[in-house]
């Protein structure tokens, strides 16, 4: 179970690659038992900010804070405790989905970690029936599905999700979004980004946008009416990043 710590604090947070800043003064926390949307658009710095937390990156300004702890550098304990599922799966497909599970349990035991049992969430994501098929022969909505479930074998505390919903049909984002909702039950925190609004909508309680490297607004799903008015205020956000582009466009 999660602990009471935060367990993701982004401070003062940039970045630069050479003379391009990509990411300026970051503020960002999720507590546990939370689930975080992160929209922008392409170029915004999601995925750079998403490397930076998960420690992949180092930031060029500010400092990140993991489990409460000041986190220059991330280290194996810590790293432990974090699921990463990019937008590229980093599945092996020559092996079965079960074996691609097998393999991440004897890594983590090979660092003294312990890890979930496979076949639960092999069923929770609705992949036992194909768990002996070949990776490779795998649709990419059900590779995405196999990597949330090979990251949750890991009992994250944190996990961080590039673009989850890419390639999901309906149904599949419905699982996915009830997964994420029972792991945000059981404390887990939860950063994603998403290009998908009502993706989004349906898993998170807050939802920041990116633009141009800096935090430019965010809605609370506490303060709005009901769903729909939620909705629409994410809405109402994204045009914001729309008018962004245009002004940028423009200028």
């Amino acid at each position: 179970m999660v602990g009471e710590v935060t367990p993701l604090e982004l401070c003062g947070i940039g970045k630069r690659f050479g003379r391009l800043s990509v990411l300026r003064g970051v503020d960002l926390r999720v507590d546990a038992g939370e689930v975080v949307g992160l929209i922008g658009a392409n170029g915004s710095g999601k995925t750079t900010l998403l490397g930076i937390a998960v420690g992949l990156l180092p930031p060029t300004e500010g400092h990140r804070r993991l489990g409460g702890h000041d986190a220059p550098s991330v280290r194996l304990e810590q790293r432990q405790r974090i699921a990463f599922v990019t937008h590229t799966t980093q599945l092996y497909p020559r092996l079965t989905a079960r074996e691609n599970m097998r393999l991440f349990a004897e890594l983590r035991r090979a660092a003294g970690a312990e890890s979930e049992p496979a076949e639960p969430l092999l069923r929770r994501l609705g992949l036992h029936d194909a768990a002996d098929r070949l990776v490779g022969t795998f649709s990419r909505g059900m590779q995405q599905r196999l990597a949330l479930a090979r990251a949750l074998m890991g009992r994250p505390e944190l996990l961080l999700l590039d673009e989850p919903f890419t390639a999901l049909d309906r149904p599949g984002r419905q699982r996915l979004a009830e997964v994420l909702l029972e792991e945000r039950d059981r404390g887990l925190a939860v950063l994603l980004s998403s290009h998908d609004y009502d993706a989004v909508v349906s898993v998170t309680s807050r939802v920041v946008l990116l633009e141009g490297g800096r935090l430019c607004g965010q809605v609370r799903r506490e303060d709005a009416q009901d769903a729909l008015d939620y909705r629409d205020q994410v809405s109402r956000l994204g045009l914001l990043q729309a008018a962004g582009g245009e002004e940028a466009a423009h200028a």
